[in-house]
């Protein structure tokens, strides 16, 4: 019988099938998706922000003073807003890039220097290429405070949100010809 036009002939095809890589690929899926499991659970028991868990509020009782006064005594009112606890920055396992975007040969170097001397944990440090509006700490979400601190420890006002191309996991400072 001839070749069917529609399906070219694959000398390849003719041999006979292994079925063992069937099995392989079966075990090597199952300890796929099992080792992505575990890795979600470690994800979920090790969160260091504790976003997902609800915060702990414990009431506040008042005692009654042992004088006894014919004034009723004002109790405390509840503020409005709740305040938010805001977690301490650690300047030390935060990281930092300083990128220099002036003609300033060097001054991307001189500031990561500074940053290192107020703590920060300044891992790179190199030439901007691109056209920023200004000297400015671009954070994370969840650096934001970090932003805010490394911003003051460098006498940078802006800070704004990440963006690509930038990294997620990491300040970037943006040096322009406004830093001081």
């Amino acid at each position: 019988m001839p070749p069917s036009p529609l399906r070219p002939l694959n000398p390849l095809s003719l041999r006979a099938r292994d079925e063992r890589g069937v099995v392989l690929s079966t075990r090597l899926l199952a300890l796929s998706i099992s080792a992505v499991a575990m890795a979600g659970l470690v994800f979920l028991a090790n969160d260091p922000d504790e976003a997902g868990r609800p915060e702990q509020v414990t009431p506040a009782v008042t005692e009654p003073s042992p004088t006894a006064s014919a004034t009723p005594t004002p109790s405390a009112t509840p503020s409005a807003r709740p305040t938010k606890k805001v977690q301490p920055v650690e300047r030390a396992d935060t990281y930092v890039v300083v990128y220099n975007n002036t003609r300033t040969t060097g001054l991307a170097g001189t500031v990561a220097g500074r940053a290192k001397a107020a703590g920060w944990n300044v891992v790179g440090s190199d030439n901007w290429y691109g056209t920023v509006d200004g000297t400015t700490v671009y954070f994370p979400p969840r650096l934001k405070e970090a932003g805010k601190a490394l911003g003051r420890d460098l006498g940078v006002k802006a800070l704004k949100p990440a963006e690509e191309p930038m990294q997620f996991d990491r300040l970037t400072v943006i040096l322009t010809d406004d830093y001081s």
